[in-house]
């Protein structure tokens, strides 16, 4: 995944790629953009650790040490590393399926262990070159599964927002008993809070993006719960919150070979996610702004930053696309807005926790609530449903698995989704034949409409590269080609523009097709071939068995050598140019030449076995 996005290439130093080159004229927008950065992730952050089930406190880690260690070692100038809906809800389904009571000492340290874990794969991906492996989850699938992750998310906090708890089972069990609850168990003073911080956020948002909505509903939600005594009439805070900078270590208590090989396949799904979701963030505003960014170095800043999350009692973090968008709405142009942040935090962690004990719970169910919703992308289900029923299908089944089953579940299903599509895509390619329109030039054409480049000369264009799935569809589709031709074909060529690969099973066809087509008395030729598929055909064989001189670099010499090839010869005339037989192809008694379009063979004469039988004259 060693590759460069940008339009303007920097230096890829090992550390502060995304601090240098340092412009002074853009400190005061980035140190405004990391203040609002601040404002707006916190509140955020802590609504996370409801997913992830940690104590709110986490949330607040999850922007200090991590997104310092992101900005110092990571490439990216806008990337946000913190706390991500879709990662934490992964790391909950996984530690829940261990045992593990949320919450508890022990949550937290397994949270930290998947941290570390998630470093040490991050890490060993950069080195041995596994990036490649987020591109295993196509956009979308990665748009059902996000959105799928966002309806669970949201369906998970209604409970909270109505004041009822209680709940057991999965999501959906969940949502169907809190809403058999709501008539009677439905703390109003709860919910009213909840629609008050709904609307603040959401009417402060439609007013200006860049007011702290969710900041400035915490604030008032903590004056009036304190004010107001709120907690007197049935509605739940957060109680004391530990204050000061996170305690430095390694979660030893759990650190066990028996919890390392349960984390394992949860670890890697976040891992996944961590690499499709940050790559596709950093390369989208890199090429907005015409910066780079290197994928590797990224990879190295992610997994010290999970190293860090791992180390400071917090839980996975990634690159994310909500706290990215913050900054850049915010004016930010490099990591100097998220060191500014990551400050900020620093000087609420020291002084300003006391406060968040007043919190009422509902606010974080609110704030979480609005995350979910934001995840559901309804403009990208249209969108792919619109262009793409197929792939419409696979996003609707892989968003129904994180709801109905697992989130965890969800991203193995959407891996192998994403795997099956491109099989399927690469299985059933766009073939087609090479036509002429009316002004001259050459199109495509479908392959029903039986269409020749010249007279007795069709052009094949395989549209993918030739594997063991789409081998034989390859051989159906030629054969059907050159036998349903009236009158009968003199070539039939491939068009190899778009075959980038052929595999020892898509060889065989090639030659299968070459000694079927010889049998017909039809001259099999290849043209706009890569190097590579080249190089193939000499290791596999073919190129001598086709015929060094029916292989062509270009259509053009192609079409060239069929021209040359057309005049007509009469009994016992020499061969022109470029008309010997390939290898294994005898020549007919009498005729060593082939036969052009027009041309109409002598009483007795037969036709060149490896040019196919002559075509009576056309208009």
């Amino acid at each position: 995944m060693a590759s460069m996005t940008a339009r303007q290439k920097r230096g890829s130093a090992p550390i502060l790629g995304g601090l240098l080159p340092f412009d002074s004229a853009r400190l005061p927008p980035d140190l405004l953009a990391g203040a609002t950065l601040a404002a707006l992730a916190i509140p955020e952050v802590m609504g996370y650790t409801k997913i992830a089930g940690t104590p709110v406190i986490t949330g607040l880690y999850t922007i200090l040490l991590p997104i310092i260690i992101f900005a110092i070692f990571g490439s990216s100038r806008h990337l946000v590393v913190g706390a991500d809906s879709a990662t934490a809800a992964i790391m909950a389904t996984g530690l829940l399926g261990m045992g593990a009571v949320s919450g508890s000492t022990q949550y937290v340290e397994l949270a930290s262990l998947s941290a570390l874990l998630c470093a040490v794969l991050l890490v060993a991906a950069r080195l041995l070159r596994l990036g490649f492996i987020a591109n295993f989850l196509s956009r979308s699938v990665l748009i059902g599964f996000l959105t799928g992750v966002g309806i669970q998310v949201a369906m998970g906090q209604v409970g909270g927002m109505f004041g009822i708890s209680g709940e057991t089972g999965g999501t959906v069990q969940k949502f169907a008993e809190t809403l058999q609850a709501i008539p009677t168990e439905t703390n109003v003073a709860t919910l009213a809070i909840s629609v008050a911080v709904l609307v603040v956020i959401v009417g402060l948002g439609r007013v200006n993006k860049a007011i702290p909505g969710a900041l400035i509903a915490v604030l008032g939600a903590i004056a009036a719960s304190y004010f107001l005594d709120l907690a007197a009439q049935g509605v739940t805070t957060l109680g004391p919150v530990p204050g000061g900078l996170p305690s430095i270590g390694l979660p030893t208590d759990v650190m066990t070979v028996d919890n390392v090989t349960a984390l394992l396949p949860t670890v890697v799904s976040m891992v996944v996610v961590i690499l499709a979701q940050s790559a596709a963030t950093s390369r989208a505003y890199a090429m907005r702004y015409g910066d780079s960014f290197d994928e590797n170095v990224d990879l190295v800043g992610l997994g010290l930053a999970n190293a860090a999350a791992g180390i400071s009692g917090t839980f996975v973090v990634n690159g994310s696309p909500t706290k990215t968008e913050m900054v850049d709405s915010a004016g930010g142009r490099s990591q100097v807005s998220q060191l500014t942040a990551a400050a900020i935090v620093a000087i609420v962690l020291l002084f300003l926790t006391g406060p968040l004990s007043y919190m009422p719970n509902a606010v974080l169910a609110a704030v979480v609530f609005l995350i979910g919703l934001r995840l559901v992308d309804i403009r990208g289900m249209v969108e792919i449903a619109r262009l793409r029923q197929g792939e419409f299908a696979v996003a609707l089944v892989t968003a129904a698995v994180v709801v109905v089953v697992g989130v965890e579940q969800g991203i193995v299903l959407a891996m192998a989704l994403s795997i099956l599509e491109h099989i399927y895509h690469s299985y059933r390619p766009f073939d087609a034949l090479v036509g002429t329109s009316p002004d001259g030039r050459e199109t495509l054409v479908p392959l029903a409409d039986r269409v020749e480049l010249e007279p007795g000369l069709v052009v094949y264009r395989f549209g993918a590269g030739l594997y063991y799935a789409n081998a034989s569809r390859f051989t159906e589709e030629i054969m059907t080609v050159v036998e349903g031709a009236e009158p009968p074909l003199r070539w039939l060529a491939v068009a190899g523009t778009a075959m980038n690969d052929v595999d020892f099973s898509g060889a065989d066809s090639i030659r299968q097709v070459k000694d079927e087509l010889e049998r017909l008395h039809v001259t099999f030729a290849m043209c706009d071939l890569s190097p590579n598929v080249r190089s193939l055909l000499d290791a596999y064989g073919l190129a001598e068995r086709i015929g060094p001189e029916r292989i062509f670099p270009t259509m053009g010499d192609l079409l060239a050598a069929y021209r040359a090839a057309a005049p007509a010869a009469g009994p016992g005339a020499a061969a022109g140019p470029g008309t010997a037989a390939g290898p294994g192809t005898a020549a007919g008694p009498g005729t060593a030449g082939e036969p052009g379009p027009d041309a109409k063979a002598a009483p007795g004469a037969e036709a060149d076995a490896g040019t196919g039988p002559v075509a009576p004259e056309r208009s």
